[in-house]
């Protein structure tokens, strides 16, 4: 097998992966912030670093996977300004901030179970290491890289430019980051222009603060993805990731604080995954083209034609490299339907193609040879950065060699034994335990089951109020489409299709 090239963001080149300690890998992801639901780029995040897990565990490698949940300590401004969101969201629905954050996680876990994104092997929240940022805090204050005004500390970010090139990740020197920043105002607490808040005095009305050697306060937003990373993963560690958004800022920050903390660089590689466009122009909310995950899966959006599966979106991300810009159209997520239908046709054919007898020499060796050569196209193609379109490409080469297989113009001695083999157990490795992808007849029917559990559990409420008019028009209806339900002796209802 080729070694793995990723790209790393701060050598802007592929480097062959040097995991720190051999055949285990630390992985930490910059998580979702649970003031309201997942958008569609979190998502596509996250699913693309869902590849890259389950690629990483394909070669053997032990891997921690740590995806942060973000859930105090987020500004509305860029400068340390503004409302808590948490705090802000509960004031307008009447709520505590936990059970904003408690609302929010739960409708993310769903998506991505949606999704079918594996759980991350440690999902640690910040305010349940609210100790472990004040405890680095502490550390960043003695080494002299940062200050305390009023209850509030800062990074003085010129002071550790003077030894560390603060702008690394995005390859911009700390005058021209300047240039592009408000001269501070005359009551302005800060230093530097730059300086950023590790933790923020909290006005008495605030509703989530917490004890510190600074007073009430929270932890600023940057801090809690350094404290969380080297608790769970170490001072150094080999992958950290999330949106290129946050490379500016949020990744920038975290390289300075934990340098400044630990005097040790935190991360071997940064990977960051690029934006969504829709139909060429960028998705956002304000354009009025932004979409949410359910409004995808129900088609409830002025710019779609019709539902797409989650399984349809998933695979759609899958065809452009996760670096590259991803563009949503309805003449392309009708395209990605019809390709992964031709997939899983593909797959369910190699899989009930009969094995007949041991055929160690192809009769075609030509054809033969330019099978093996797509399926090592395979590895070669993640091996490189985790080339998932490529990947697929080679895939739809093999389509045509396969439905020729089941309609008998290729004959099955064509190919050797081994390479047909080899065909079922590449298809299925890659189309379900790699890329994660499920069959939708499979996830339909899945989805039907709980749309009849959920009727039966409306007929149990009506009955139990008497209201037998609703009880019975359940039961009727679904006769009609054949679906019979039995009241059980034990009060629980049964079904069966007729």
């Amino acid at each position: 097998m080729e070694e793995l090239k990723m790209y790393n963001s701060l050598s802007r080149q592929k480097e062959i992966f040097k995991p720190i300690t051999p055949g285990y890998v630390g992985m930490y992801v910059c998580g979702p912030t649970v003031y309201s639901n997942v958008h569609l780029g979190n998502c596509r995040t996250f699913i693309s670093f869902d590849i890259i897990y389950r690629y990483l565990k394909y070669l053997g490698y032990k891997v921690r996977y740590v995806r942060n949940i973000t859930d105090a300590g987020h500004l509305e401004g860029d400068r340390d300004e503004g409302d808590d969101k948490f705090s802000k969201k509960a004031r307008l629905e009447q709520l505590e901030p936990m059970e904003i954050v408690q609302k929010y996680t739960l409708g993310f876990h769903k998506v991505m179970e949606l999704f079918n994104t594996l759980p991350p092997t440690i999902e640690p929240t910040a305010t349940g290491h609210i100790s472990e940022q004040i405890e680095m805090i502490k550390h960043i204050l003695a080494n002299g890289y940062a200050y305390e005004v009023n209850g509030t500390v800062y990074f003085d970010v010129e002071k550790y430019n003077q030894e560390k090139p603060y702008g690394i990740l995005t390859n911009r020197k700390l005058e021209d980051l300047l240039e592009g920043t408000r001269e501070l105002g005359g009551q302005d607490e800060k230093r530097g222009r730059l300086d950023f808040a590790l933790w923020i005095k909290a006005k008495p009305e605030h509703l989530m603060q917490w004890p510190s050697p600074w007073g009430m306060g929270f932890p600023g937003w940057h801090i809690e993805c350094s404290a969380m990373s080297c608790k769970y993963l170490g001072k150094q560690f080999d992958i950290h990731g999330g949106g290129m958004d946050l490379a500016a800022t949020h990744h920038t920050n975290e390289i300075a604080q934990s340098e400044a903390c630990y005097h040790e660089k935190p991360v071997n590689y940064w990977i960051h995954t690029n934006m969504l466009t829709v139909n060429g122009a960028r998705m956002s909310k304000t354009a009025g083209n932004g979409f949410l995950p359910h409004q995808l899966f129900t088609g409830g959006h002025p710019l779609l034609d019709k539902a797409y599966s989650p399984m349809t979106v998933r695979f759609f991300m899958l065809q452009t490299h996760y670096r590259s810009t991803l563009d949503f159209s309805n003449e392309a997520l009708q395209a990605a339907e019809k390709g992964l239908k031709r997939l899983w046709d593909a797959y369910e054919i190699l899989e009930n193609l009969p094995a007949g007898n041991e055929i160690k020499e192809a009769m075609d060796p030509e054809l033969d040879k330019r099978c093996i050569d797509l399926l090592d196209e395979f590895d070669a193609s993640m091996n490189d950065d985790f080339n998932t379109a490529r990947v697929l490409a080679a895939m739809f080469e093999l389509v045509p060699v396969i439905n020729s297989l089941k309609s008998g113009q290729i004959a099955l001695n064509s190919l050797s034994t081994g390479t047909l083999e080899q065909l079922r157990k590449k298809f299925s490795i890659y189309l379900t335990d790699v890329f994660g992808l499920k069959n939708d007849k499979e996830a339909d029917s899945g989805r039907l089951e709980g749309v009849l559990q959920l009727l039966i559990q409306i007929r149990k409420e009506a009955r139990a109020k008497k209201d037998f008019a609703t009880s019975d028009k359940i039961r009727n209806e679904l006769q009609q489409q054949g679906i019979v339900l039995k009241d059980e002796k034990d009060g629980s209802v049964s079904w069966s299709a007729v």
